[in-house]
């Protein structure tokens, strides 16, 4: 994985204090738990942890988890 890449929003403006912004590159895959639905969770793995989102509506946006959370989550689904 690499590391993310922030730079200044160009909604920003001028100022010092300022938004930043990074790129998250995601190749979602449809999740193990989905099991043969067409309709399902959809999961990518992120540098800082994994994201999750639906495939009825991918453009939507995505659930980020940070790496401490997502592997809790996953330990808790494998119990």
């Amino acid at each position: 994985m690499t590391d993310l890449v922030f730079r200044k929003s160009s909604y920003s403006g001028a100022g010092e204090n300022c938004v930043e912004v990074a790129h998250i590159p995601a190749n979602f895959r449809k999740s193990s738990h989905s099991g043969q639905e067409p309709n399902c969770v959809e999961v990518a793995d992120l540098p800082c942890g994994a994201a999750v989102r639906d495939s009825k509506h991918p453009t939507a946006g995505h659930l980020p988890f940070p790496s401490p959370e997502w592997t809790a989550f996953l330990r808790s689904t494998l119990s």
